[in-house]
């Protein structure tokens, strides 16, 4: 897999990872929103630690800067 997210793009999943954690943890979101949510909370986690999301694979976006 090549890199294809860069630095702000992963901080920006981590953030939105955590947000829909709290908001389960505090009782915000709850049934099926909560587990749909939670379940992209983790996508977006794990596409964020290994620097490389597939959709932005298919739509031809590469966020990762280019090394010289």
């Amino acid at each position: 897999m090549k890199k294809n997210m860069g630095g702000a793009d992963r901080t920006i999943r981590i953030i939105l990872a955590l947000a829909v954690v709290a908001l389960y943890y505090f009782n915000v979101i709850s049934g099926t929103l909560a587990y749909v949510l939670l379940a992209l909370a983790a996508i977006f986690v794990l596409t964020s630690f290994v620097s490389f999301c597939p959709l932005y694979t298919l739509l031809g976006i590469n966020t990762c800067k280019v090394k010289n």
